[in-house]
């Protein structure tokens, strides 16, 4: 997976009902993409939802996750694309990644440390457990023994999510695929670049990058209000502040990172940071817009539709499904 492709992602709005999610993954299909990003929020479980879109949809491939490494072991990651895979037939990925502090100590009780070494160790683990291997692993924070996979599926691709040079490191010397949320086409050309230079150093062949990109067609008052709600949850957590604090807007990180409430956070969002961040406008707007994060070295573009004025996404979904079509027609044999 090389090829420049687009792809959807299940967005989670928290102004829209959880069960908005099936008719996404209903409208990914039929406007024509190829896969659909499962991640999980404070509703469904991810295997769980995946499953049950799986059952829904005839072809549609599926990415679950990232799911975070410190809430869950590797045999409960294996079991849980082995299972989504037996049953619903459909192929299915799965991305690892370091969450945040609120949801691995706040909400799962479990330690928040130790990201990028134990980003490693479950790959590493994961993918004898995916492979069929009866598992004896012994690292310095991930252990299991005995454990052999009924359902095994090698090959399973391991995507893992990067920020920090630590875990863009692991992500680059041992993930099938590297995982980027809500950041600009410069940042993305400067993680493709690292990613580049890490896995020459290892002696492997660069893995593909995905980036997640929220996206709306013609956005009115709602779409921008449903897309600020939902940025202001990722302006105080790590890596992310940053971020935004590089693209210049510390002063809102700032007030994050103080307790301001997400919906004053949300009143006082610049629509310029969610252009910087997103893809916005006509549909050949945010088809242009695909291209540019495709043209920066995303190897696929993950699109997270609004659907605040856009009912299950669908309009901004088919304007991204063309502009994937134009990137195979412009392929040699296309």
């Amino acid at each position: 997976m090389n090829q420049p492709a687009v792809e959807a992602v299940l967005p989670y709005w928290l102004d829209r009902p959880d069960e908005e999610a099936v008719a996404i993954a209903l409208a990914a299909e039929r406007a024509g993409l190829d896969a659909l990003w499962v991640g999980e929020m404070a509703t469904f479980d991810a295997g769980v939802l995946a499953t049950a879109i799986g059952h829904r949809t005839q072809r549609l491939g599926v990415r679950i996750g990232p799911l975070a490494v410190g809430v869950r072991s590797p045999v409960a990651l294996a079991q849980a694309a082995s299972s989504v895979a037996t049953l619903t037939g459909h192929p299915v990925e799965v991305a690892l990644g370091a969450s945040s502090p609120g949801i691995v100590s706040g909400w799962h009780d479990r330690p928040w440390e130790h990201h990028a070494p134990r980003l490693r160790e479950t790959i590493e683990c994961l993918r004898a457990i995916l492979g069929g291997e009866r598992v004896d692993y012994d690292g310095r924070l991930v252990h299991v023994h005995g454990f052999r996979l009924r359902r095994p599926a090698p090959g399973t691709r391991i995507w893992a999510a990067a920020f920090g040079p630590a875990m863009t490191k692991v992500a680059a010397r041992h993930a099938d695929g590297v995982v980027l949320n809500l950041v600009s086409p410069d940042h993305v050309r400067a993680v493709r670049h690292t990613i580049d230079a890490e896995a020459a150093e290892a002696g492997r062949a660069p893995p593909p990058l995905a980036v997640w990109v929220p996206a709306a067609i013609d956005p009115g008052e709602m779409a921008r209000a449903q897309l600020a709600g939902q940025l202001a949850v990722y302006l105080a957590p790590p890596g992310y502040g940053e971020m935004f604090s590089a693209l210049g807007f510390t002063e809102l990180v700032q007030r994050a990172r103080g307790g301001a409430r997400r919906s004053e956070l949300a009143a006082a969002m610049p629509w310029e940071l969610l252009e910087q961040v997103g893809a916005m406008g006509t549909a050949e707007e945010v088809a242009g817009r695909i291209a540019v994060y495709h043209a920066a070295g995303a190897t696929v573009v993950g699109v997270v539709p609004s659907t605040a004025e856009d009912a299950d996404g669908a309009r901004v979904l088919e304007a991204a499904a063309t502009g994937a079509g134009s990137l195979r027609t412009d392929r040699p044999g296309g």
